[in-house]
């Protein structure tokens, strides 16, 4: 995969609820709730984003950005997470950034990144995901996307790789596509992730999730319990469904 060290990389979508993706919302957290501590104290978490960078995730880029840039600042105000930003589009073009820990300045980093046509390369993902681990521990990878244009079995094999090292998959869908999604759902399960479906309305919701992941990432079980004692009204109810 290329290492981008120009200060470009990625962002992903966002969407709005309704009332029929409250039950996928609380799965998804209780989900995240029930993975082992990822970290041992004193080390820094290490979260890879993923992002989905093709032309048809234009409409809801910009959003995506804001989303991304709350995320990366609730993990920071958590403490001890790093974060690499891995984005695909254009022809074969899969880009990773650097591992960064400053939430403004991967904030910087997303604003620097357009959407181009192409194809999905989702095992590029889940491949650089297991090498990076195998250098340092990775404890999450979360990603963004709208399609899979790939063979769900060679999928499920880098899923099932990176699941026996332990990274889970917390796989957000943006759309209703039913192909995206039964092989979304197959790279959670096979990593132990999670898997959550959004609408383009349901940037508030996406944002809670987002944040949530982060925190789990940054400190473990724990950390995402304490995030709902200070999180928004909306974050508190979702939150408490994991009680």
């Amino acid at each position: 995969m290329t290492k981008d060290r120009s200060g470009q990389s990625p962002v992903p979508s966002g969407g709005a609820g309704t009332p029929a993706a409250r039950p996928d919302i609380a799965a998804f957290l209780a989900r995240a709730r029930t993975l082992a501590p990822p970290t041992q104290p004193g080390c820094r978490g290490r979260l890879i984003f993923a992002l989905d960078a093709t032309m048809s995730r234009q409409p809801t880029w910009d959003t995506a950005c804001r989303l991304q840039s709350e995320m990366f600042r609730e993990a920071a105000a958590v403490g001890g997470l790093d974060v690499q930003l891995i984005y695909y589009r254009g022809f074969e073009e899969c880009r990773a950034s650097q591992w960064v820990s400053d939430g403004d300045r991967l904030a910087a980093l997303m604003a620097g990144i357009g959407c181009r046509g192409g194809h999905t390369q989702i095992g590029k993902v889940l491949a650089h995901a297991r090498r990076e681990t195998d250098k340092a521990k990775v404890q999450a990878l979360v990603f963004v996307g709208d399609a899979m244009e790939e063979m769900i079995d060679q999928l499920a094999a880098k899923a099932g790789e990176l699941g026996l090292k332990g990274v889970p998959a917390f796989m957000f869908q943006e759309g209703a596509d039913g192909t995206t999604e039964r092989a979304f759902r197959e790279i959670a399960r096979l990593t132990r992730g999670a898997y959550f479906r959004f609408d383009v309305g349901a940037a508030h919701q996406l944002s809670e999730l987002l944040r949530a992941a982060a925190v789990y990432a940054a400190g473990g079980t724990r950390a995402l319990a304490d995030h709902s004692a200070r999180a928004g009204i909306t974050s508190l109810k979702l939150l408490e469904q994991l009680k």
